[in-house]
């Protein structure tokens, strides 16, 4: 399958939710950011697959190689979050944020000069105050 951004993604992050990490099989995943409807699929969307992972949010992953896609979540309806390493060129974005970096495993080198985030950032787009830090 083949993809196409049609702007520039932004937003680059790492996650570390047990979710990513189950998804990637390692300590976390790195997403970036475009606007939902600059995302499109050109070639091979029948090996697109979907599922909910969680109630915050649906998946996308190739049905062929097993490649985790996108997570489109419901708190952002506008933007979809690419997993980092299916871009051609994952050099062109870097991550800037550590998020859920409380779950992410003691093994799991984190890049100690980004902002780190029990869960979410705080005024995440789209959640109300108080939705972001986990409990």
């Amino acid at each position: 399958m083949r993809y196409r951004l049609d702007e520039p993604p932004y937003d680059t992050g790492w996650c570390h939710c047990r979710v990513c990490q189950h998804v990637s099989g390692s300590g976390g995943m790195v997403f970036t950011t475009v606007q939902f409807d600059r995302y499109r699929v050109i070639r091979g969307e029948e090996h697109v697959g979907s599922f909910a992972s969680t109630d915050f949010g649906a998946r996308t992953y190739c049905r062929q190689c097993g490649s985790p896609l996108t997570i489109h979540v419901l708190h952002q309806p506008d933007e979809i979050d690419i997993a980092a390493g299916t871009l051609d060129d994952p050099e062109e974005v870097a991550p800037s944020f550590h998020l859920y970096a409380a779950e992410a495993p003691s093994w799991m080198p984190m890049m100690a000069f980004l902002p780190r985030h029990k869960a979410l950032r705080p005024k995440t787009r789209g959640l109300e105050e108080g939705q972001t830090e986990a409990n």
